[in-house]
């Protein structure tokens, strides 16, 4: 069973716990308009190896980004699918051409641990007035008692803040896609656009290719990750023109791209022919029923058994004027 309930929580930070026990968590406090909450950010996890993958990005772009400044304060309930605003690792683009790295919770030393990335980001959120978090996970409801950590009455808050699929078989019951967790901050800017940072944490444990009903892991070889890269797309192509994917061979050897196809964000596919050299590039058309949309879209490359190869995604202020290319993955 995929987790009971899902959202995204707004707020504001206004304190900050570090991870403590055999099983840490980092707890955040989050205020909205009325009420507070406590989000639990895993830091360790309970299988050998103990130390989280997790990734830091700063100026993330994503079209979701658009739909979650709308929101209002406090828990948001979505549904676990795609074209939302749920989180999914894979199938959500949200890395682009980053992976995911190894860090300890604690060592010794400035700026050499997950608690420090952490620390500074909520450091930088409570020293701006009008910063939020948005803080994806599971929610618990409100308890009939003070919140053991920080006091505040009731209880309540949110949970499961990292990858929710792929996991090993003792805990694949919490298993399923469009219901990852993980941590999106958003910065006023002077000219009154919002400058995004996101955190995104999983298990190594956890794997990279899952079911697209159920989460669960799909065997796969990794060394074809990545193999194909999506580097460029022209989305304002002329009138009469078609719109343009740009996909680059890296590896060693020719790939036949028979029955692979690229798709967007509402899963619409457009498929793909030929044989791509070794170091060559190729500016594939987009063709119906794949489009994809200047309000910001991803751009996922699946291969003849539909598993990702690589990944993309932009936002509405990346597009570039008509007839210009937008440079993906650097």
């Amino acid at each position: 069973m995929p987790l009971a309930r899902y959202g995204v929580l707004k707020g504001r930070i206004t304190q900050q716990l570090a991870g403590q026990g055999n099983s840490p968590h980092h707890q955040l406090r989050i205020i909205d308009q009325v009420a507070d909450y406590r989000a639990a950010v895993n830091v360790r996890s309970a299988l050998a190896p103990s130390e989280l993958m997790f990734a830091v990005i700063d100026d993330f772009q994503h079209p979701l980004t658009e739909a979650l400044q709308r929101l209002p304060p406090g828990f948001t309930e979505l549904e676990s699918r795609p074209g939302g605003m749920a989180l999914d690792y894979i199938r959500g683009n949200l890395l682009g051409a980053r992976r995911l790295k190894v860090l300890p919770y604690a060592e010794v030393g400035p700026a050499n641990d997950l608690y420090d990335q952490l620390d500074a980001l909520a450091q930088r959120v409570m020293g701006e007035g009008a910063a939020n978090i948005y803080a994806f996970g599971e929610p618990w409801s409100a308890e009939p008692q003070k919140d053991k950590y920080m006091g505040f009455f009731p209880g309540a808050g949110i949970h499961n803040i990292h990858m929710n699929q792929g996991n090993d078989k003792s805990f694949a019951g919490d298993d399923g896609p469009w219901q990852d967790g993980g941590l999106l901050l958003s910065f006023p800017q002077p000219d009154r656009s919002l400058r995004w940072v996101a955190v995104f944490l999983a298990f190594q444990s956890q794997a990279l290719h899952t079911d697209d009903g159920t989460g669960h892991t799909i065997p796969a070889p990794a060394v074809r990750d990545g193999l194909v890269r999506i580097v460029a797309a022209r989305l304002r192509a002329p009138r009469g023109q078609a719109q343009t994917v740009t996909l680059l061979n890296t590896g060693a050897e020719p790939v036949d791209l028979a029955g692979w196809c690229l798709a967007d964000y509402r899963k619409a596919r457009c498929p793909l022919t030929g044989i791509l050299a070794p170091g060559a590039a190729v500016a594939v058309p987009v063709a119906a029923p794949l489009a994809l949309a200047n309000t910001g879209d991803i751009i996922t490359l699946l291969d003849e058994a539909g598993l990702k190869i690589d990944g993309a995604a932009y936002s509405k202020r990346q597009v570039p004027a008509e007839g210009h290319t937008l440079i993906l993955g650097a």
